[in-house]
């Protein structure tokens, strides 16, 4: 996780973080004219935990190979 932190850190230290937080809160603000709170509230929590999700599965292949296996057991097309 502060992996993953610092990399976000270090790529906003090297960019202009005005406009990709501007970019972030005009997404934000269209989906709230668009949808309402609460569905909006939603789609940025399943958002979230999607990527925390995949950014934890495809840290390591090998991770994520075992997470097959345990949902996929291996057959014989593998």
């Amino acid at each position: 996780m502060e992996r993953l932190l610092s990399k976000i850190l270090e790529k906003l230290s090297n960019t202009k973080a005005g406009w990709i937080f501007a970019f972030i809160f005009f997404v934000i603000a269209i989906l709230l004219c668009i949808f309402g709170f609460f569905k909006t509230l939603f789609i940025i929590i399943f958002t979230m935990v999607g990527f925390f999700v995949g950014a934890f599965l495809f840290s390591d292949s090998g991770r994520f190979k075992r997470f097959l296996d345990r949902i996929l057991p291996p057959g014989r097309f593998r």
